[in-house]
């Protein structure tokens, strides 16, 4: 069982402000955006999410590495979670948002290759 943190995500309604900020306080590379508008943090230890399109909405959040997205998700929802953002299956990756109890959004995923 995986269920280790290991990848973090920033959403932006202004990418290009949140970039020069991470980038000026921690030294972090921000890779160019990708045609889904996502860009990679330090090689692919995060990423930063321009949301402009989808709501505008701002997060910076915790992902959990998980065997199964789709069964971890009920247990969330059973344990009182809410779903922020349903599974998402980008073809490579499967992830969703959820929101604790207690307000707090993380996410859940697990590369296709592990299926």
């Amino acid at each position: 069982m995986m269920n280790r943190v290991d990848y973090f995500e920033i959403g932006s309604p202004d990418p290009e402000a949140s970039k020069a900020f991470y980038a000026g306080l921690f030294d972090w590379e921000v890779g160019p955006p990708s045609p889904a508008a996502y860009s990679m943090v330090e090689g692919d230890a995060g990423g930063l999410w321009d949301t402009s399109a989808i709501g505008k909405e701002s997060w910076a959040i915790f992902y959990v590495h998980v065997d199964d997205v789709h069964e971890a998700l009920a247990r969330a929802v059973a344990l009182g979670a809410d779903v922020a953002m349903p599974v998402v299956d980008n073809g490579q990756i499967e992830f969703a948002h959820l929101i604790d109890p207690l307000g707090n959004r993380f996410g859940i995923w697990r590369p296709k290759a592990e299926a």
